[in-house]
């Protein structure tokens, strides 16, 4: 059995996702020992749940791959529907944080259903797509549409616009490459931008990040200049591993800016080769699928790929000020084990629906 797996899997993307949880077990090692401190904690306290988080998200990874697209698409629609039902109760049980209903406390972590209805969502809406006989008529679309709806509603009430903008990113990925005529293409474009200037002025936490972000000498980001602060600090090849100071002072260093750890202690070649990795990642999930038939193994595999480089570049892009600020965190790096398992969700599928010599069952 393991032999078959081995053989059949893309071993090049196997090994980079290795390579990438490594680069974060490093990372949240430099990082957390500032905020255990903070919060009495012993110093490891946060590396060592990370830890535990990345052994459990390896076994899911792998588990994930050894099956079949047949399996894959049942998980995804059990695994869409719990958690479709755990985000109407986080909005009643759930933990406020920031101002936003997100998380249900477990004890042992804190649970973000968000963050693990992205695969399942990418996936069924693959199969529903797929399904489908003839992609130009836009009453075609009713299912996925259904869905996509009740996903968005849940996140805006939590509220979570960023998430709601990552699931319309990849949503309208998969429909236009499903067929989906380019009128309505440009149709759902104009109404993506309207849907900015709504949320621009409906939330005001998004107003706040966004005139902060065109504006920056007239507004206050605390945790965007530390972080600006940090790579300046760490410049070429950085400070050395442990030694860097802004994380002190920087609330979120093990979680939405570990990049900007990774910046001063490591310095910017570390970062780049960071960036690489991911688009390394990416792009080799996307070679494999070029040479795919299937249409659910193409659109759900493509959907994976694009919700999990779109995650990596907007935290990576927050970090470094190119986008407004936004509390997304950088998959298998950030500390978290919603985060964690989340991806290993994500990354186990593409490798189950990648494999070679895979006979698909209707």
């Amino acid at each position: 059995m393991w032999g078959q797996w081995w053989r059949t899997t893309d071993r090049l993307f196997f090994t980079l996702v290795m390579l990438l949880m490594a680069v974060g077990a490093v990372l949240v090692m430099a990082a957390s020992p500032a905020i255990a401190d903070r919060h009495n904690l012993p110093a490891f306290y946060f590396a060592q749940r990370q830890l535990i988080f990345m052994g459990l998200g390896a076994c899911i990874l792998v588990g994930l791959s050894f099956l079949p697209p047949l399996s894959i698409r049942r998980i995804a629609v059990i695994g869409f529907g719990s958690m479709l039902l755990l985000m109407m109760v986080v909005l009643i049980i759930g933990t406020e944080i920031k101002g936003a209903r997100r998380w249900i406390d477990l004890g042992f972590f804190s649970l973000q259903p968000s963050e693990w209805i992205k695969p399942f969502f990418v996936v069924l809406v693959a199969w529903v797509l797929s399904r489908m006989q003839n992609p130009k008529p836009l009453l075609n679309y009713r299912a996925p549409l259904l869905l996509y709806f009740i996903v968005i509603f849940l996140l805006l009430l939590q509220p979570d616009v960023g998430m709601t903008i990552a699931i319309s990113m990849v949503f309208g990925a998969q429909l236009f490459l499903a067929g989906l005529p380019v009128r309505y293409v440009v149709i759902a474009a104009l109404v993506g931008v309207l849907s900015l200037f709504a949320a621009y002025h409906g939330f005001h936490h998004v107003r706040e990040r966004i005139d902060g972000f065109m504006k920056p000498e007239q507004s206050e980001n605390y945790q965007v200049e530390k972080s600006i602060e940090a790579f300046e600090s760490g410049g070429l090849f950085g400070r050395g591993p442990g030694e860097g100071v802004v994380k002190h002072s920087l609330p979120d260093s093990h979680t939405d800016f570990i990049f900007s750890v990774a910046g001063e202690e490591f310095g910017i070649v570390v970062c780049i080769l960071i960036v690489i990795l991911y688009a390394a990642l990416v792009l080799r999930g996307f070679w494999r699928i070029y040479q795919q038939n299937d249409r659910f193994i193409i659109l759900a595999t493509a959907g994976l790929l694009i919700i999990f480089g779109f995650q990596a570049f907007v935290n990576m892009g927050v970090a470094v000020r190119l986008l407004p600020a936004k509390g997304m965190t950088l998959p298998f790096i950030s500390y978290g084990g919603s985060s964690i398992l989340g991806s290993a969700i994500t990354i186990g599928m593409v490798l189950a629906l990648t494999r070679r010599q895979i006979k698909i069952s209707t």
